[in-house]
């Protein structure tokens, strides 16, 4: 599976963002998308997940309530609808795909696609 995230930008604090993580191969519907982001000097941290059939889901308390995960399997796509953007909200944000429940941790995912940029601005 390789996936790519796409979406990020220079935003406003209490503006809104929707990033977009594409995949490509045929196993794509297995596995569990999480997004990540990493803030400079911070260690990468799980932001949310979706399990293989936007049946399942998990939410960082830091973004809960202020984003939304979901995926569309035909578009081999995962979406992280995210609202009222804060400054502390700026990082790059990578998708990646788990082997595992959503909520589990960074060791069970197993593929990564590259960073996009979400800076906030106050």
């Amino acid at each position: 599976v390789q996936l790519q995230a796409s979406g990020g930008g220079l935003v406003q604090a209490g503006d809104s963002l929707r990033l977009s993580c594409a995949a490509s191969g045929r196993t794509f519907s297995t596995y569990t998308i999480g997004w990540f982001r990493q803030a400079s000097g911070k260690e990468r941290e799980l932001v949310a997940a979706v399990g293989q059939n936007n049946d399942l889901t998990h939410y960082a308390m830091s973004v809960k309530g202020r984003s939304t995960i979901s995926r569309d399997n035909a578009k081999k796509t995962v979406y992280l609808q995210m609202e009222s953007l804060k400054p502390e909200d700026t990082a790059v944000y990578y998708c990646g795909a788990s082997w595992a429940a959503p909520g589990m941790g960074t060791q069970t995912y197993v593929y990564w696609g590259q960073g996009t940029q979400v800076t906030v601005s106050s």
